[in-house]
């Protein structure tokens, strides 16, 4: 596909859908359409951010490790998962700060903020990786809220895949199919804008 995907809409342009291998300019979309999500969904976090979303975890609930990981991971849409080489350092030097104790049972620890740690949690909230739901803090939404944030980028992975597949192994009537798909899902997308 010559153009590149910008800002005259998706699937403008010089029209290569059908030319030639009729899935290729669908794939090179999806692809583009792919990088621009994970581009923005999953910029590559530094150990502030740990820290940071490890405080603001905590602050909701004692927590041990894994259920850290998992819960960043979730909150994220998938796109940050860190790893138990960066969450258990970073769990260790907040109890060497004050910040958490671990209390350990059944061979596993469980984190839990002290009062310095609290003051540091409401301190650090604006750095935490994931959005703050409506109304502030965490508590039985069980992430819910922050999961919107991910769900739109993750969908769109997703759509991008399925198109993907269909360029690659479907018939040229398929692709042409697929390709009024889009259109019409860009369409719909742009009138919910439109409405607000």
């Amino acid at each position: 596909m010559s153009d590149s995907y910008g800002g005259s809409g998706f699937g403008s342009g010089s029209g290569n859908w059908g030319r030639g291998n009729p899935g290729q300019g669908i794939w090179d979309a999806m692809e583009q359409l792919r990088g621009m999500f994970e581009q923005k969904v999953a910029p590559r976090m530094g150990k502030g951010d740990v820290r940071a979303a490890v405080l603001a975890l905590l602050a909701e609930k004692p927590m041990h490790g894994y259920q850290i990981i998992n819960e960043i991971a979730e909150r994220s849409g998938g796109a940050w998962k860190p790893s138990a080489g960066s969450v258990y350092p970073t769990l260790q030097l907040l109890a060497d700060e004050g910040l958490i104790t671990a209390e350990e049972e059944g061979g596993r620890k469980t984190y839990t903020l002290t009062d310095a740690g609290k003051a540091e949690a409401e301190a650090s909230a604006d750095r935490t990786p994931w959005p703050t739901p409506p109304g502030g803090g965490g508590g039985g939404g069980g992430g819910r809220d922050f999961g919107m944030s991910g769900a739109l980028p993750k969908a769109g992975i997703e759509l991008a895949q399925a198109a993907a597949q269909v360029g690659r192994s479907g018939t040229p009537e398929q692709v042409k199919e697929a390709v009024e798909v889009l259109e019409d899902a860009r369409r719909r997308l742009y009138s919910i804008l439109a409405q607000g």
